[in-house]
């Protein structure tokens, strides 16, 4: 089909490079040959010279399906720049209006552009489709391909269109690409393009030049990151958070401290977007916080660590977000911050959508909390979900493998566990696998009558999470695998008979415990995290006495966090103490002088330096928001509507107004409940909270059990504070 080139003299005449990276002149001499071709490259492996080169040595214009219009744009600029011509390149999107399309057709049809960028939902309006018919097309580039998989971490539906479209409008070969597919989605992908005989060809997922934390996420998360950030003086770095909310207000925070940081995400103009991504590709800026709609595409090969603010939904996500760090080679730390809650923050969000598609969420979630609380080296687990074994026992660049945790015989362990599979005919998934383990009476196992098996109750000896490890490290090391296609099924690989035949030694490690480690964080008390315990436990004193004195449980004058925080950062004036979290202005004045009182005597008592140089400066509490929740409020707006109109969940508007109330300002939801609960059931929880030790919410849903929701304990217990505290 081609003519005979000389692909290294066309690579240096066009893009000014002497040698291909990796597959990639394997990967041009199959497209040039005419066949389809699959592309697996890990991002910074150069993956779009695979077809833009091509393009340059065909007849023809090549159509390369792309899904962000910000990535079309970037890369029509840099073919540009390395042609003379500019209509070598162009696309078609939402963003051209009438005359630009005209234009680039014309182009088109003259034989100019050797390239045309398509958004997949332009491909399939009408219009564009006749005028492609009329067009002598080279081959068809799929770019991002993991789009097309419901498995994927970005799936597209339009995405599934394209193999039809491609039909209507003239077979050509098709190259697609992507930087992240286990082996499933790979499976899919080819599927569903019709190119299952497609030549394929994968480099190693291994980036060694990148090294993977996992951190508990603690309440002092904010002063963590910028403290890191702050040992990074002058390098480029991305922080990735899931709510565009937590984007903007930590963005904002960075700021207030002195770092150069803009925010990013999909609910910005589109302007305020490009500039804040340029200003991060100039360096006017050192960090971007962003959701993940920032990244695809953005060519910055110098970025020295990505930090997760929130654990992402899927370890492809995780994989192709910290894939941005270190392009060049050089170092590149990716560090991510775990917390159980946040995983169980993403299941609800699922709630709404199809069962099929909540499942396969369910298990990705699944997946990425296997990677966060292991004690195993972290290549190793990321590489084996890609389909990749990796032979070494210490990568050397991981927190695990650099502080490895000591390994514990478990022969009999996954004997048992083995057995307990092969009991249940490998029909069922890891948590009932355990369930049976633990001999627990679910529902389930009780309505499979699988509590008089022999193996029901043989795993009392060992907890949930030793289960979990076995498990998990017996899937990597081969004796169990996963049906992924069945939502994750168990079986017994043929190694895992040939184990339970003649059991070796089998070593794991123990998974971390990240609850344990929560436990030594500010948000659950304790005067363990306050760095004077002796202060800590004076101003316990004081809040008692006054609690007393007012009728009050003593966690409606302050919590225990801010407590933690006084006795961590001696604040000794009221505007200081309102920089604690949880003290807003109304607090500071109403309970305030008392407790600068102490602090400052026991300051000048044991002649104590003042840690001002890590104080963390807040922004200021009474954000827009709030203000606008207040003043919403005031004006009696039900709340469901109040969430809808700020684009919040329900559950994020409590957290704003308990936010509200914590820090000492009074609200009425009062014309709310009413519409919502009787009266009696607004007592029997306010009562409840009058009489208890704790705000604990869990505390008070074990009490209530199946009475109220978690939503209408909450709202009662705003009630509680404002009136009783405000």
């Amino acid at each position: 089909m081609a003519k005979e080139v000389n692909l290294t003299e066309e690579l240096k005449k066009h893009f000014g490079f002497d040698t291909f990276k990796g597959n990639q002149e394997a990967i041009i001499k199959n497209l040039l040959a005419g066949k389809d071709t699959f592309v697996l490259m890990p991002t910074g492996g150069g993956k779009s010279l695979c077809y833009q080169l091509p393009s340059l040595i065909l007849d023809g214009t090549a159509v390369v399906i792309s899904p962000l219009i910000a990535l079309m744009k970037n890369q029509v600029d840099a073919m540009r720049n390395f042609s003379a011509e500019d209509g070598v390149a162009h696309f078609i999107n939402s963003s051209l209006n009438k005359a630009a399309i005209d234009q680039v057709k014309s182009d088109i049809l003259s034989g100019k552009t050797k390239l045309l960028y398509v958004a997949p939902e332009s491909l399939t309006k009408e219009e564009n489709i006749d005028f492609l018919r009329q067009v002598n097309i080279s081959f068809y580039a799929v770019d991002e391909a993991h789009c097309i998989s419901e498995w994927g971490h970005d799936f597209r539906p339009e995405y599934r269109r394209i193999r039809p479209i491609i039909n209507e409008i003239g077979v050509k070969p098709v190259i697609a690409l992507t930087a992240t597919a286990t082996p499933k989605v790979q499976h899919d992908i080819q599927k569903n393009l019709g190119m299952l005989d497609a030549t394929v060809f994968k480099s190693s997922f291994n980036r060694p030049n990148l090294y993977y934390e996992v951190r508990p996420k603690t309440a002092n998360i904010d002063k963590d990151i910028i403290k890191y950030i702050k040992s990074q003086e002058g390098k480029s770095g991305i922080i990735y958070c899931l709510s565009r909310k937590k984007v903007e207000e930590l963005a904002e925070l960075l700021q207030v401290n002195g770092i150069r940081a803009l925010p990013y995400h999909a609910g910005m103009d589109s302007a305020t977007r490009t500039q804040n991504q340029d200003a991060f590709l100039l360096e006017k800026i050192d960090v971007i916080v962003a959701t993940i709609a920032f990244g695809m595409g953005i060519d910055k090969p110098d970025v020295r660590y990505v930090i997760h603010y929130d654990i992402p939904k899927s370890l492809e996500g995780y994989y192709q977000e910290t894939g941005r760090a270190g392009r060049d080679g050089g170092e590149g730390q990716c560090i991510t911050f775990y917390i159980n809650k946040d995983l169980q923050k993403l299941e609800k969000f699922m709630q709404g959508k199809p069962l099929a598609e909540q499942e396969i969420g369910k298990q990705l979630l699944l997946e990425t909390a296997a990677y966060a609380e292991s004690s195993l080296c972290r290549r190793k687990i990321l590489l084996h979900y890609f389909g990749e074994e990796y032979e070494e026992d210490n990568c050397g660049n991981c927190d695990n493998c650099l502080n490895p945790k000591k390994q514990v015989e478990a022969k009999d362990q996954l004997c048992a566990v083995l057995e307990t599979i092969i009991a249940l005919k490998e029909k069922f998934k890891t948590e009932y696998v355990i369930d049976v383990l633990l001999g627990k009476e679910t529902s389930q196992v009780l309505s499979y009558q699988h509590e008089d098996l022999e193996v029901f109750g043989s795993g009392q000896g060992e907890d949930e999470r030793t289960w979990n490890a076995v498990i998990r490290q017996a899937l990597i090391a081969g004796y169990i695998s996963k049906d992924i296609e069945n939502y994750g099924l168990l079986k017994v690989t043929k190694a895992g008979h040939a184990f339970l035949k003649n059991p070796v030694s089998f070593k794991i490690v123990k998974d971390v415990d990240f609850e344990e480690m929560e436990e030594e964080v500010p948000m659950k008390g304790g005067a363990a995290c306050a760095v004077d315990p002796e202060l800590y436990a004076i101003l316990k004193d004081l809040r008692k006495k006054i609690a007393k004195r007012l009728e009050l449980p003593p966690y409606v004058i302050f919590q225990d966090p801010s407590l933690e925080a006084m006795a961590t950062t001696y604040p000794i004036t009221l505007e200081e103490l309102q920089n604690i979290p949880g003290v807003g202005a109304g607090k500071a004045k109403r309970y305030g002088e008392e407790f600068i009182k102490v602090i400052k005597a026991h300051v000048e008592e044991n002649e104590i330096e003042r840690p001002e140089d890590l104080r963390v400066r807040t922004v200021a509490n009474k954000s827009k928001l709030k203000v606008s929740i207040i003043q919403a409020i005031d004006r009696k707006i039900a709340l469901d509507e109040l969430a809808e109109s700020k684009g919040l969940d329900f559950s994020e508007l409590l957290d704003e107004i308990e936010a509200i109330v914590y820090s000492g300002t009074k609200i009425n939801i009062d014309y709310f409940l009413r519409e919502i609960m009787d009266d009696e059931h607004i007592d029997d929880i306010f009562n409840y909270f009058k009489e208890s030790e704790s705000d604990s919410l869990e505390d008070a849903i074990e009490e209530f059990g199946m009475e109220y929701s978690e939503e209408e304990i909450r709202l009662i217990r705003i009630k509680f504070l404002s009136e009783m505290g405000n």
